[in-house]
């Protein structure tokens, strides 16, 4: 059996773990540069609120209906996650962490248990250890795990936010209550022409031929069909590795020359390297990208990207940093005020499975200076040492007018109390 453990309006729910008063409250959080949202809790769906809605042009509505605005404090939420996990872990050792607020973990053995008992234990450990409430859906498939969780989340006064798919009975039941469109894997795509054929709920899908299954949706599809049918198929990914790493971000003025965006470049591309090697892997492409403001009309539009390929899978920041500088170099075109950019690493393979050539491999001379470089950096502030290429007295910050506390992290913001 899996179960699926859902942390419920995780962002929301951490702001409120060390501000109670926020409990009821409409909250939504901000991404990075206080663009837009990027969560928001019950209360703030309920205000007609869309995910991804500008800041800028819903600013009245926050205003009017007191909504509680946060900057991301990833640093906060990244350390509750970890508490949260570490919790689950003690329930399973098999456990997959599939996102910041969602894990998988696997029940062996467990057959004489009571999972409904075991699920109730898990929350109330998590609850009661972090403050962050959460969801639990068990069931025989990791499939089937998301659309039991779905009813412990739609309907946690009958359920106890526990639901367990354990009989042939529940699962039919939990597949004619989904939705196609709300099955795991299922996307706008696939959705839209199931719907055309009359397929609306997910038992329906899983009456559908195998053959066409993988013909019009490929093994996935077919997948998929099974774990809805009760077959695994899907194994728990133990230690899942990125496939990209992203370092992007809006710029708070426009810029207009080719340095500028140069140091820009530069710069996302060795933080994105310092992440790569903190996952440690290895990368053989880069993909950037740079565009204009497209809310300015008045102003001529650009965007474009590239990727470069490297012949050496490599993680040093002097590799994709030049990797990075070659594509700006052929994508940069003047006379455009350049609002933002980003360098997105990809080709990324685990330290121990990087593929060597016989003549072209990473310089043996990088390996000990990168090591150097982020040590120092994580003892002395990040981007303390910096390339030649990055703006030596320019430290990027981004603009968190709304930014919490940080309450676990940061020695000074833990909470003080009076005694």
């Amino acid at each position: 059996m899996f179960a699926l453990v859902d942390c419920n309006n995780f962002y929301a729910s951490c702001q409120r773990v060390f501000n109670p008063k926020l409990i009821g409250k409409p909250i939504v959080v901000l991404s990075n540069n206080d663009g837009c949202v990027i969560a928001r809790s019950n209360e703030a769906k309920s205000l007609g609120i869309p995910m991804g809605a500008p800041a800028f042009e819903y600013q009245k509505l926050f205003e009017e209906k007191e909504v509680h605005v946060f900057s991301t404090n990833f640093a906060l939420y990244g350390d509750m996650s970890s508490r949260v996990m570490n919790m689950l872990s003690t329930f399973s050792p098999d456990i997959e962490i599939y996102s910041i607020d969602e894990a998988f973990l696997q029940f062996k053995g467990f057959d004489n248990f009571d999972l409904q008992e075991i699920g109730l234990k898990m929350r109330k450990t998590v609850t009661k250890g972090t403050g962050i409430p959460i969801s639990i859906g068990i069931a025989p498939t990791k499939g089937l795990g998301k659309i039991a969780n779905k009813i412990a989340k739609k309907y946690p006064e009958e359920t106890g936010s526990v639901y367990v798919i354990d009989s042939e009975e529940k699962r039919i039941k939990a597949l004619r209550w989904t939705k196609i469109e709300d099955v795991w894997g299922i996307g706008r795509r696939h959705a839209k022409r199931l719907y055309s054929l009359g397929i609306k709920t997910a038992y329906q899908f899983t009456q559908l031929p195998d053959e066409w299954v993988k013909n019009k949706m490929s093994i996935v599809g077919l997948r998929l069909k099974r774990e809805l049918q009760g077959e695994s198929v899907l194994e728990l990914e133990i230690t899942p590795k990125k496939k990209m790493i992203a370092t992007t971000r809006s710029f708070d003025n426009m810029l207009t020359t080719l340095e500028d965006m140069q140091e820009r470049i530069a710069t996302y591309a060795v933080l994105g390297a310092e992440k790569l090697r903190r996952e440690e892997g290895h990368c053989s492409m880069v993909n950037v990208f740079i565009q204009t403001n497209k809310f300015r009309e008045d102003q001529p539009q650009y965007y474009r990207n590239i990727i470069i390929t490297n012949e050496y899978p490599t993680d040093s920041s002097i590799d994709i940093m030049k990797m990075a500088l070659k594509g700006l170099s052929a994508i940069y075109r003047d006379g455009h005020h350049y609002k933002k950019a980003g360098v997105i690493i990809m080709g990324i393979s685990p330290n121990e499975q990087t593929q060597l050539s016989l003549f072209n491999n990473e310089n043996p001379k990088h390996a000990p200076l990168m090591s150097t470089i982020d040590k120092m950096n994580q003892s002395y502030g990040t981007q303390k040492v910096k390339f030649g290429s990055q703006a030596l007295d320019r430290v990027w910050k981004m603009r968190q007018e709304k930014l919490s506390p940080f309450y676990t992290t940061k020695i000074k913001d833990v909470i003080k109390v009076k005694v």
